[in-house]
């Protein structure tokens, strides 16, 4: 289990091991979701908005 930060409210975000690069985690305090950018040291940025592709 990794723990670290939300970006944006500070909460304490319990992370399991098996975490993957890119993975999008929601926080459970404020509801935003990180992106984790990388794995050792464990960092977490925010997401990306998902955008539409208007049928391209």
């Amino acid at each position: 289990m990794n723990s670290t930060r939300c970006n944006e409210c500070e909460a304490s975000l319990e992370i399991g091991a098996d975490v993957v690069l890119a993975e999008v985690i929601q926080c459970a305090e404020c509801g935003i979701e990180l992106e984790v950018t990388n794995l050792d040291p464990l960092a977490l940025d925010l997401a990306p908005e998902v955008e539409e592709d208007w049928g391209e």
